[in-house]
């Protein structure tokens, strides 16, 4: 059975979350259903939502019984024509809850668009227009079309002319379509936005506001958000009509079953410190997190080449090649999966044990996101979070957020994975004494023995290394090298915490700059000016450009300094010293869907600002083209 199937079926340790039926495998698998479980009398079942028979049939045929708390209670609401705002996490059965009320909301005599899903990728776009398309099974030539950027225009708007009734797709593609005017949307009747916080987390803010601006005012909206925080609240009081509020599941109720623990990793000595966690682990399979795309597709480049079963999966992997990838993670061919968040949304996989999250998220609630992939089906996790020495901040928020402190840890040694790799060895012995055919060894050791005299306990020993891969002077070298690292980092540590408790106790800021009233925060006078292709007219605020620069460049915002916005660039003083790894990462970064191509700012380039302009058609890496113009500010 498929778990690729996006909300369909909500997690069994979901605590609000009733049993469900199981999912709908993809088309291109044939996976047997399981015998769906049996409703209890008093939870309710898909034949009480008062479904239209074509549906009622669809969703028979597919096994469902019990919906999930999220379909439970929103269906009856869009059924009725309500707005509804609904809170859940991935895996609640999102898509049913606003695909079924949005197919019996369409008409399938009219060959027109008539409902409107935008949701934040392209691959989550192909998996919601599968989803709505086998509900729709059993009606009468509806026809679903998911449109997405890194596509070719013309099947899509050949698709778009012959006409159909539901367009899922990505905000930038939906726009393109618009503009060209292969999209018409007079005849919308239901609009859904998915994964609304990841949407404008992205930047597409500028592009929903006018899609919503096309489409007729009167209308039903349904909006899901894994959170709900002050910039969605505004997108729903401006865009839903007396909206019906519906969550399910507290965002730190998912994370009960995880031991969450962190520990300090400065950023160079991450590869190694992920390298050994993975082999010390017992998990059955991990999943590592990253911030970006590029940084997945190192990770995971670094580890095949250690010689770990790993794959990446991030928005630029086809949505076959996710099944495959998905499926050899499921089947046990495959042991660690690198992804980033938005990839990762929907994977459900019981033998995950351990989530890694090698870069900190950039939203708390991410992080609970995250760790949900284990501590499934009734298991417990384990969750190890790598924070920089300048990143306990963001540490402290997520403790904010899921309302409990993380246990510090340590990162194991070299030593400890030897140890590690010989006890599972020697765990080995009585099976394989017991399965026999041993002569053939028994007797080269008793030979090396006689021969060389040697104590039998330190031939064992010496065995024993040698199987686990300690071949002695190099694996001492290791060990003194991890000593070395972790004496650093305590020093830096230190130096870190004296140097707060100076600032605290210099009342008059001198020794830290200038105070920056208007904002709140003490800025540094001095620092290394650097050049941002990036400035008014992409929309961009000094707030992102900070977050940018913190997220991506292992500095604190006391590093920043003065911030100087002009029309198609910025300057930045940073204090903090940046070496070329730094850089490269932040050159990729981006605001408000730009890169920030970060350089040393050497003057006024001759010709004015115009020179300073990247020029190019910049696109997300979904392939959407990035929005033009201001963009709010982004919140944390």
């Amino acid at each position: 059975m498929s778990l690729d199937t996006p909300d369909l079926i909500a997690p069994q340790n979901t605590p609000d979350t009733p049993t469900q039926a199981p999912e709908n495998p993809p088309r291109d698998q044939e996976a047997p259903h399981a015998p769906a479980p049996a409703a209890t009398p008093d939870e309710p079942t898909f034949a009480d939502l008062d479904l239209p028979a074509p549906l009622r049939a669809a969703v028979d045929e597919l096994g469902f019984v019990t919906p999930s708390a999220i379909q439970a209670r929103a269906i009856p609401e869009l059924l009725a024509g309500r707005d509804i705002t609904g809170v859940a996490q991935t895996g609640t059965g999102k898509t049913a809850a606003f695909g079924l009320p949005l197919l019996a909301a369409v008409d399938p005599t009219l060959r027109k668009v008539q409902a409107l899903v935008l949701t934040p990728t392209r691959e989550l776009a192909m998996q919601v227009a599968d989803a709505i398309e086998s509900f729709a099974a059993q009606m009468d030539d509806v026809r679903v079309l998911p449109v997405y950027g890194g596509a070719p225009y013309v099947p899509q708007q050949r698709a778009l002319r012959d006409g159909v009734h539901v367009v899922v797709g990505t905000p930038g593609r939906i726009k393109d379509h618009l503009e060209r005017g292969a999209l018409n949307l007079d005849d919308i009747r239901f609009l859904v936005l998915d994964e609304a916080d990841e949407m404008l987390r992205m930047g597409f803010a500028e592009d929903v506001e006018e899609i919503f601006g096309q489409a007729p005012a009167k209308r039903q909206v349904a909006l899901f958000s894994a959170t709900m925080p002050p910039a969605i609240r505004k997108v729903a009081d401006q865009h839903l009509t007396d909206p019906v509020q519906i969550a399910v599941a507290r965002q730190s109720s998912t994370v009960t079953a995880v031991h969450q623990t962190y520990a300090v990793v400065p950023f160079r000595h991450k590869i190694g410190a992920l390298t050994r966690v993975l082999a010390t682990s017992d998990a059955d399979a991990a999943i590592v997190f990253t911030r970006t795309r590029g940084a997945a597709e190192d990770v995971g480049s670094a580890l095949v080449e250690k010689g770990i079963s790993a794959a990446t999966i991030s928005g630029d992997v086809a949505q076959k090649e996710r099944e495959k990838i998905v499926e050899r993670l499921r089947s046990g061919a495959l042991d660690v999966l690198v992804a980033t968040d938005v990839a990762a949304r929907g994977l459900d996989v019981d033998r995950i044990g351990l989530v890694v999250n090698f870069d900190v998220p950039g939203e708390p609630e991410a992080y609970v996101h995250r760790i949900g992939r284990t501590g499934r089906a009734g298991r417990t996790g384990e969750a190890l979070t790598f924070v920089t020495p300048h990143e306990r901040g963001k540490l402290r928020a997520i403790e904010r957020t899921i309302r409990a402190q993380l246990e510090e840890t340590d990162i194991p040694s070299p030593k400890d994975v030897s140890a590690h790799r010989a006890k599972r060895t020697l765990d080995k012995i009585a099976a394989r004494r017991e399965a026999g055919r041993l002569e053939m060894y028994a007797d080269l050791i008793r030979t090396y023995l006689q021969e060389n005299d040697a104590d039998p306990v330190d031939v064992a020993a010496a065995v024993t290394a040698l199987a686990v891969g300690d071949d002695g002077p190099r694996a001492r070298a290791e060990q003194e090298e991890y000593e070395r690292e972790r004496a650093e980092a305590k020093a830096a540590a230190a130096r870190r915490a004296a140097s707060r408790d100076g600032d605290r106790h210099d009342r008059s800021g001198a020794s830290r700059g200038r105070f920056d009233g208007e904002r709140g925060i003490r800025r540094p006078a001095r620092g290394t000016r650097y050049r941002l292709a990036v400035g008014h007219t992409h929309g961009v605020q000094p707030g992102g450009i900070v977050g940018a620069l913190t997220n991506e460049g292992g500095i604190t915002g006391a590093d920043v300094g003065k911030i100087d916005i002009f029309g198609s660039f910025s300057l930045v003083d940073i204090t903090a010293p940046l070496d070329n790894e730094a850089l490269d990462r932040l050159a990729r970064a981006r605001v408000a869907g730009k890169p920030l191509r970060i350089t040393l700012d050497r003057g006024a380039p001759r010709g004015g600002e115009r020179s300073a302009r990247t020029g190019g058609d910049h696109r997300r890496p979904d392939g959407d083209r990035a929005p033009r113009g201001r963009t709010p500010q982004r919140t944390r």
